[in-house]
């Protein structure tokens, strides 16, 4: 499917796109709030200042995307693949990434409050100046990941694995790590 048809369908009322191909889309400052986009192909899309605020992206494949001030609030990203993504400046407050795969992804002064990252994969991520504060991060891997000065004010890191990160000003619990 191609970009323009995708946002025709959606003013028309659609909302369900689920398993679509819309790899390499421009989809720039598109608003697609509430859209559900379970295991569809986003690799690539240019979806940088896209509002996909409560979107259901379960599964998804947004391999090498990029969501730079993309608005994801409470979106689903529930086993996403979000490999070498972009989403530096991107709003994720309340989204659900739980077990999603964000290896490499740029989340640099990204707003991550009260996310779930539970089991997440953020091996080698770039989280500088990243706000997790509240965020769930149990079970999530963190290994090699810049965390420089990133807020983890009250984060659950249960059973987090942090080798080799880099915590240099990051704002952490003492009774949460």
């Amino acid at each position: 499917m191609k970009a323009d048809e995708l946002l025709a369908q959606y003013a028309a009322g659609k909302r369900d796109f689920t398993e679509v191909n819309l790899s390499e889309a421009f989809l720039e400052g598109a608003d697609l709030s509430g859209v559900i986009l379970d295991r569809a192909i986003l690799d690539g899309a240019d979806l940088s200042r896209v509002n996909l605020s409560q979107a259901s992206l379960i599964e998804a494949d947004l391999n090498g995307a990029n969501l730079n001030q993309a608005n994801l609030t409470q979106a689903n990203l529930n086993g996403a693949i979000l490999d070498g993504a972009i989403l530096e400046g991107a709003i994720l407050d309340g989204a659900n990434l739980s077990e999603a795969d964000l290896t490499i992804a740029k989340l640099i002064n990204t707003n991550l409050r009260e996310a779930d990252l539970q089991e997440a994969n953020l091996n080698a991520v770039s989280l500088t100046e990243a706000d997790l504060s509240h965020a769930d991060l149990a079970k999530a891997d963190l290994s090699q990941a810049d965390l420089k000065n990133a807020e983890l004010h009250e984060a659950n890191l249960n059973q987090t694995n942090l080798d080799d990160a880099n915590l240099e000003g990051t704002i952490l619990d003492e009774d949460k790590a």
